[in-house]
């Protein structure tokens, strides 16, 4: 069956949830509403109040509650309705969440999963554009997974929520809807904490998660059309961070560009950089680049495509690392 990023995580959680009865999903709107994106949709009418809550404005609330399911033998999976909500809720989610399995020396575990739209593109107002992935990458404890496909979504989704800590699962808005691609829905997940080779290549390593996918791609298509192999990389979980791949990849191709939505300063590309230049310093050819957003607030949308990594951005990237000498 052919469908959307979005289709495949409604199948991912209805998979889940006949398959074990300690899953159930939280948030606000998730029930009769189907969620402001609809990625829970037709859920409340399969499985009922008891397992498909609609929950108070109150991300707070909404992850204290989970923490406490959690420990007590449910596997919650809680929505946020957009990244940028989830500030309301760090002090849950860094405090307890991430440190709860070694607060109470292993006798209590968090499996629960944080489901949150991230990224620009789709003309949002303030607060519905964030990408936090640097934030929470940096809180010891916590997973963060970024699907860049419907059936990477629908698999790394099943693992989430087979996994016993907790884990933010970051969901592109840009590539929602943006494509199809088949999807068996089997209940297979995917390897967590596992670096995803789109594309290969032998000339650069263009390093990327989330939506900027699609400037990626069109990158690499272009300098194809010039004669430059570019191998593409689907970082997939942030935190826990697969560099092996990365490693490999720069060995073969010698130069590197990271682009990321997230401002530049500080952004989770910058650790990259850095694991490459501390480890992989022999394989380059040329100085690392990355591409990501100003460091800036996120701007209103008749800016948002300024803000955005750009093909344009990408491809100067690129030609800068292939032209070092």
């Amino acid at each position: 069956m052919s469908v959307t990023l979005v289709q495949a995580v409604t199948m991912a959680l209805a998979r889940a949830m006949e398959q074990d009865d300690r899953v159930l999903l939280l948030g606000q709107d998730i029930g009769v509403n189907g969620g402001v994106f609809r990625a829970t949709d037709g859920l409340f009418k399969k499985f009922g109040d008891r397992r498909v809550l609609d929950t108070p404005i109150s991300e707070s609330a909404i992850i204290g509650s989970s923490i406490g399911m959690a420990a007590q033998g449910l596997r919650p999976v809680a929505e946020i309705q957009f990244m940028g909500f989830l500030y309301a809720g760090l002090d849950q989610l860094l405090s307890h969440a991430g440190r709860l399995r070694s607060r109470t020396r292993g006798r209590l575990s968090c499996p629960m999963v944080i489901r949150t739209p991230f990224g620009g593109g789709i003309r949002a107002p303030e607060h519905h554009a964030d990408s936090l992935e640097s934030i929470l990458a940096h809180s010891p404890g916590i997973r963060v997974v970024i699907p860049s496909s419907p059936s990477r979504a629908y698999g790394l989704l099943l693992s989430a929520i087979q996994d016993p800590d907790p884990v933010v699962f970051m969901e592109p808005i840009r590539l929602y809807r943006g494509s199809k691609e088949p999807v068996n829905d089997d209940g297979g997940g995917l390897p967590l904490d596992t670096c995803f080779v789109l594309r290969e290549g032998r000339d650069v390593t263009l390093v990327t998660w989330g939506n900027c996918v699609i400037e990626v791609s069109e990158a690499a298509d272009q300098l194809e059309e010039e004669g430059i192999s570019a191998e593409i990389i689907d970082v997939a979980s942030i935190s826990r961070l697969d560099m092996d791949t990365i490693f490999g990849s720069v060995e073969r191709t010698g130069r590197c560009v990271i682009v990321h939505e997230a401002a530049l300063t500080a952004g989770f590309g910058a650790e990259i950089a850095a694991r490459l230049a501390d480890e992989g310093l022999l394989s380059l050819r040329a100085p690392v680049k990355r591409v990501g957003g100003f460091d800036t607030a996120y701007p209103l949308y008749r800016l948002e495509n300024h803000y955005l990594p750009t093909t344009h951005r990408i491809l100067e990237a690129c030609r800068a690392v292939l032209d070092f000498e």
